[in-house]
């Protein structure tokens, strides 16, 4: 599957997209990328704090962490924007 990243999500991670596979629920994925992350956004968070905040697209509908991710193609990362 595709993961794409968008704002401190992809400062946390370092890459806006990156290709995985994976079987598990959302909330498994989003522990596996927590764990994977060293990276920092420039105010000091890591990856598994900015997750904490976002709201998840799986293939473009929203998800919570029980979602299933078999043949998902496609997984958004989306903080919260200011402004918007």
């Amino acid at each position: 599957m595709e993961i794409h990243y968008f704002a401190a999500a992809r400062a946390a991670r370092g890459t806006e997209v990156e290709h995985l596979e994976f079987e598990g629920t959302l909330g498994q994925l989003l522990e596996h990328l927590a764990q994977l992350g060293t990276q920092h956004t420039d105010s000091g968070l890591s990856l598994g704090q900015v997750l904490e905040r976002c709201t998840f697209l799986v293939d473009g509908a929203r998800a919570e962490a029980d979602a299933p991710l078999s043949g998902v193609q496609r997984v958004d990362i989306l903080p919260p924007f200011a402004g918007g």
